[in-house]
């Protein structure tokens, strides 16, 4: 009797179900890793606003007033990243984080606002807000108090207004 050789390789079935489970996994991972690449995109926006924040309480320590501007704090080059167009004191006591066309399209032409808070102790928070509330508690007490009076639009998204990417403490 003639002895047949071992077929070797996979089945037609079993490279289709190989496939199958992969698109499974990548229409579950490419949704989450976009949500990743945005808050990201978001964090570096946070992260330029940190230096605006220092030059802003350094200035009103020294000066006794809040400082509307990025001239005002002592910042004279713009501040801007990758995905973020510009990072701006836009009123007193008020920055604007303001993202770029390279940007997601969910952060495109959007805005971050963060208002500076003074405690009765004299120390600065800085929460995401719009700056209308007149008193604001962050944790607990003391209330906070406005540095200044400051009005603007505080939506992540002009298109979307899509807050799910804020920063947690903005949510």
């Amino acid at each position: 009797m003639a002895q047949r050789g071992i077929d070797r390789g996979f089945t037609l079935i079993e490279l289709m179900i190989v496939i199958a489970i992969i698109g499974i996994l990548a229409a579950i991972a490419i949704p989450e890793y976009e949500d990743y690449v945005i808050r990201s995109q978001v964090a570096e926006g946070v992260s330029l606003a940190g230096g605006l924040e220092s030059a802003f309480s350094y200035t009103y320590a020294m000066t006794g007033t809040a400082a509307g501007s990025n001239p005002a704090a002592d910042i004279t080059q713009t501040i801007s990243g990758t995905y973020v167009k510009s990072v701006a004191l836009t009123a007193p006591g008020q920055i604007t984080v303001s993202f770029g066309p390279n940007a997601n399209y969910h952060l495109t032409n959007g805005t971050i606002v963060w208002t500076a808070y003074r405690s009765a102790d004299g120390d600065i928070a800085w929460v995401c807000n719009d700056g209308a509330a007149t008193t604001r508690t962050i944790t607990g007490p003391p209330a906070l108090a406005p540095i200044a009076d400051a009005a603007s639009n505080g939506s992540l998204s002009s298109a979307d207004n899509d807050a799910a990417y804020l920063p947690p403490i903005c949510q």
